[in-house]
């Protein structure tokens, strides 16, 4: 569990990136949520992972 948790967390945290910079790429015109929702995951993922060491 401890290892996909940490995975999750790096995969999430490249989507983020990917997320805003599309969303820069774009000009703003694009939906905020494709940063925001990678990047609640990617926090979660991280809390689980550092919870269960």
């Amino acid at each position: 569990m401890k290892k996909i948790a940490f995975v999750l967390s790096i995969i999430f945290a490249i989507l983020t990136f990917v997320g805003a910079g599309h969303v820069l790429i774009n000009d703003g015109q694009v939906n905020a949520g494709y940063a925001c929702v990678p990047m609640v995951l990617a926090i979660t993922s991280h809390v689980v992972y550092k919870t269960k060491k």
